[in-house]
């Protein structure tokens, strides 16, 4: 007989629910990435630049206009429990974009420039290269201004939101898209991701 029953029968539950803890942590973050020219950084003429306790010529030296609307969004997606990268087909820098949008308050986990993008390419022995290919880099959903990129979404197998620089409703358009791309993670994957929950997006001078 066991010399403490209680015990040996609280452990298998207790080790049941620290698996079940470890699966919740362990499950990967969807991960959702933008484009910046015409997206993120858009024309006075296009869209309102988000705000900042700066002067204007720190920013005018360390980084460019910042869409209004994009700290908010991002701080809604990040709640929500979304990984957030930039995907830009430009040269700048990791680097420079970071600190960028460190101006703003706002952190990202990953940035694939045109130097990466073209590594990552090769690496595939790709010969009618895409323009972005997020799929390589694990990325469920990219926001972009073009419908090119829509299109190659289509031909290569990634998702994608378009978002018109003049669009004032362009941060529910993406949350949106955000939440349908983890429903069907979760739905296809339930042993992997959670099911979100909707929500809608802040005013955008918040």
């Amino acid at each position: 007989m066991a010399r403490y029953p209680l015990l040996n029968q609280w452990r298998p539950s207790t080790q049941q629910a620290w698996q079940t803890l470890g699966r919740t942590f362990s499950r990967p973050k969807m991960r959702i990435s933008f484009d910046i020219d015409d997206t993120l950084a858009c024309l006075p003429e296009h869209s309102d630049a988000e705000g900042s306790k700066l002067p204007a010529f720190v920013h005018r030296w360390l980084g460019e206009p910042l869409r209004v609307g994009t700290r908010s969004l991002i701080r809604d997606l990040r709640r929500q429990g979304f990984s957030v990268w930039i995907y830009t087909s430009s040269g700048r820098t990791p680097a420079y974009i970071r600190r960028w949008l460190m101006l703003y308050g706002i952190r990202v986990d990953g940035v694939v420039n045109s130097d990466r993008h073209a590594h990552a390419l090769a690496q595939r022995g790709m010969v009618n290269a895409p323009s972005k290919l997020p799929s390589a880099f694990d990325i469920d959903l990219h926001v972009d201004d073009s419908d090119g990129v829509r299109a190659e979404g289509a031909d290569h197998g990634f998702r994608v939101v378009v978002v018109c620089p003049k669009d004032k409703s362009w941060t529910q358009k993406v949350l949106d898209a955000a939440v349908d791309v983890q429903e069907t993670l979760a739905w296809q994957q339930p042993h992997r991701y959670t099911a979100p929950v909707r929500q809608q997006a802040q005013a955008l001078t918040s």
